[in-house]
């Protein structure tokens, strides 16, 4: 069993950054791959990135690449999203999730995630 709590969203402006926090508790946070979702106002759920327990393996939604760069650290039970270039259409609920089996490129669909955190708000004004 594995407890998320996301930190760090707020307010800021096109073309800021910030940087999402996923704190985890529970045993074995070191063997779950752990991605990022978001969820904007009537819209679906989408992926963002996710990271394997090594932290060497990282994919990235095509709309994030390249802006956000997701890492973990073991050490501290943390997994972060750090967000660049940020654009209105960033603007959703940030929710972190563990992933339960091997992570892939295809590692894109939140059922294949069970452990979800609250979610922490991201909106970017224009």
């Amino acid at each position: 069993q594995v407890q998320l709590v996301e930190s760090g969203g707020g307010l800021v402006q096109a073309g800021g950054s910030l940087r999402l926090s996923c704190a985890a508790s529970g045993r074995t946070f070191n063997t779950y791959g752990m991605g990022w979702f978001r969820q904007a106002p009537g819209k679906e759920r989408e992926f963002v990135a996710v990271i394997s327990w090594s932290g060497v393996d990282r994919y990235y939604a095509d709309s994030v690449k390249g802006r956000f760069t997701i890492s973990r650290d073991n050490a501290k039970v943390t997994v972060y999203l750090q967000m660049n270039s940020l654009k209105p259409e960033d603007t959703a609920v940030y929710y972190c999730a563990a992933a339960t089996e091997r992570i892939s490129p295809s590692s894109s669909s939140s059922y294949q995630y069970p452990y979800w955190g609250q979610g922490t708000q991201v909106t970017v004004s224009s």
